[in-house]
């Protein structure tokens, strides 16, 4: 059977500054787990231990009514997601745009460094990360069974529709967040500024977009403490 370790409940003043901003290796950090392969289409990718507890009865109820889930993405920290970021800047498609214009047309999928709920710990994408996929695609269904009863295990789509007022990243039917990710975010309103999010390209505008305000708090409203 499988061997999940448990972690005690963390209060905000557990979350400092460098785990907020993703600067940690979580293969070091004892409050996350490797994700067993039987959970994940990658090799070596972490989860914090809790998150992936729930996860896991998560997909064994939806394997039961026919839908396998796979985490494709987990923990990414801060030298990870500056590797996306570096490669999405340089990129040519992007180079027609010039400072806050390029950073704003990354950021339409893909956070700045220190910036991604995937540094916590607590967030994953799913199966897929093709839009068409979860629209008409072969995802349809599973992302129907995730919005039915994916709550139930303590776990959010984190970026629904803009339709109703959420700013930030386009909606995003294949990220999903634990609950704990609540406590997390309001650790990082609290403790993290514009000023902290440095060291890489375009880093310089994330004041002026307010990269924090709209993107980092750009979630659903079920994912904010209230």
């Amino acid at each position: 059977m499988l061997s999940v370790q448990q972690p005690a409940p963390e209060t905000d003043s557990a979350y400092s500054t460098e785990f907020l901003l993703g600067k940690f290796d979580p293969a070091g950090n004892p409050d996350f787990s490797l994700i067993p392969g039987d959970y994940t289409s990658k090799s070596g990718i972490y989860l914090k231990s809790n998150a992936l507890k729930d996860f896991i009865r998560m997909h064994d109820a939806a394997l039961k009514d026919g839908h396998r889930l796979s985490i494709i993405s987990a923990t990414r920290n801060f030298n990870y997601q500056k590797h996306i970021w570096e490669r999405k800047w340089n990129d040519d498609k992007f180079a027609h745009l010039k400072g806050s214009a390029r950073a704003r047309e990354i950021l339409n999928y893909s956070a700045m460094p220190g910036t991604s709920r995937h540094h916590w710990g607590t967030d994953i994408d799913i199966n897929s990360v093709n839009p068409a996929d979860f629209d008409s695609g072969s995802q349809q269904k599973v992302y129907q069974w995730l919005c039915a009863h994916a709550s139930g295990y303590g776990f959010y789509q984190t970026y629904t529709s803009k339709l109703h007022g959420r700013t930030g990243y386009e909606e995003e039917k294949w990220h999903w967040s634990h609950k704990e990710a609540c406590s997390i975010l309001s650790a990082y309103n609290a403790k993290i500024g514009h000023a902290a999010i440095t060291g890489f390209s375009g880093s310089e505008y994330a004041g002026e977009i307010d990269v924090i305000g709209l993107y980092v708090n750009g979630i659903d409203s079920a994912m904010k403490l209230p």
